[in-house]
């Protein structure tokens, strides 16, 4: 592959994030050919990343990651060769201790899934991301047995996604994943923050719907799942997002951004309304919308100036990190790990017998 045409491949599927790995793992099937996705399927002890963490590794990609250092290095040459071995195995797991021989001091254990896509898996895999794009999360069940996969999957409550686990049994092993469509994010604004923190997003686990009536500011290539909504009126979309939504408003013109907090305060349902500006700014909207009759509860809700840290930077990548930063402040955290009763906190330099299990 020639280096140009590695750039152009590159500049393409660094806009799908890994939260949307289905829809990146398709894509880059059709760009590129076989692939292998790494998961962490398990943890014990301390690990650079949680179960359900993934990367994908292409002939000449890689995306997404599982913590880095040597760790992830050993597990790019064994993804290359389960690419390189057309009769290997279709999946397999391999174990890590995480001492002195990988060069980590985590100390701790994982044990990862590898799988191989080919063209045959691209259907699946844009079924998976579309059932993923129409509800909160699925559960994800690979079924590895005599060196096949089997899958399936079905609709999951939204809090309980995020996660992996892996079972033994007689036969095999099965790897169960919660997976998340993200929370939705509801941008007004196609200017210079609103494209800075379209990318941003891209990689975060929220489900952005970018609103603009000026249709030709949006980027030939979206971020992510990105989808965008281009109405004459941007204020009759605001009754059209789902309750939770976060709400951005940074549109170029402050009547409108007026109307659209008018809107969106007038739900009451919203996880997050954010507006970009000025304190002076914040005053008199807060003022006007008091005027107007709107529940002084519902303006206390208004975020105004946006973003952590109040930052002084004028750089829209700056504002948008800022913003970027507060909004992951607004999501649920994931509930912590339960220990298993094979945990150790020991010497993993010396493989204790907590650690050891049996290749399935």
């Amino acid at each position: 592959m020639s280096a140009l045409a590695r750039s152009e491949l590159s500049s393409t599927l660094t806009l799908l994030a890994l939260g949307d790995w289905p829809r990146a793992a398709a894509a880059l099937l059709r760009r590129q050919g076989p692939c292998v996705r790494v998961v962490v399927a398990v943890v014990r002890g301390s690990a650079p990343r949680e179960p359900g963490a993934c990367m994908l590794v292409g002939a000449d990609a890689l995306l997404g990651t599982i913590g880095g250092g040597h760790l992830e290095w050993q597990a790019l040459q064994a993804a290359r060769a389960l690419l390189d071995s057309p009769r290997a195995p279709q999946a397999r797991l391999q174990r890590y201790v995480l001492g002195t021989e990988l060069g980590q001091c985590c100390g701790g254990v994982v044990e990862l899934w590898l799988e191989r896509y080919g063209s045959d898996d691209i259907a699946w895999l844009d079924d998976l991301a579309l059932a993923l794009h129409e509800q909160p999360a699925l559960e994800l069940r690979s079924r590895l047995q005599r060196g096949a996969v089997q899958r399936d999957w079905q609709g999951v409550a939204a809090n309980d996604a995020g996660a992996a686990t892996l079972t033994r049994l007689a036969d095999g092993v099965e790897l169960r994943e919660r997976l998340a469509s993200g929370a939705p994010l509801w941008l007004y604004g196609a200017g210079h923050v609103g494209q800075a923190l379209a990318r941003i997003v891209a990689e975060l686990p929220l489900r952005l719907t970018w609103i603009d009536a000026r249709a030709e500011l949006f980027p030939p290539m979206l971020p992510g799942s990105t989808r965008v909504l281009a109405p004459r009126d941007p204020v009759e979309t605001v009754a059209q997002a789902p309750a939770g939504t976060r709400f951005l408003v940074m549109t170029h013109d402050h009547e409108l951004d007026y109307q659209l907090c008018r809107a969106l305060l007038a739900r009451d349902d919203f996880a997050f309304a954010g507006l970009i500006g000025s304190k002076s700014k914040a005053a008199r909207f807060r003022s006007r919308l008091a005027r107007d009759g709107v529940d002084a509860a519902r303006i206390a809700r208004l975020t105004c100036p946006v973003g952590l840290g109040a930052s002084r930077s004028k750089w829209p990548a700056a504002i948008a990190v800022s913003i970027a930063a507060q909004l992951l402040d607004t999501l649920p955290e994931p509930p912590p790990r339960k220990a298993a009763p094979e945990d150790c906190a020991g010497d993993a330099a010396r493989d204790c017998a907590g650690c050891r299990k049996p290749a399935p």
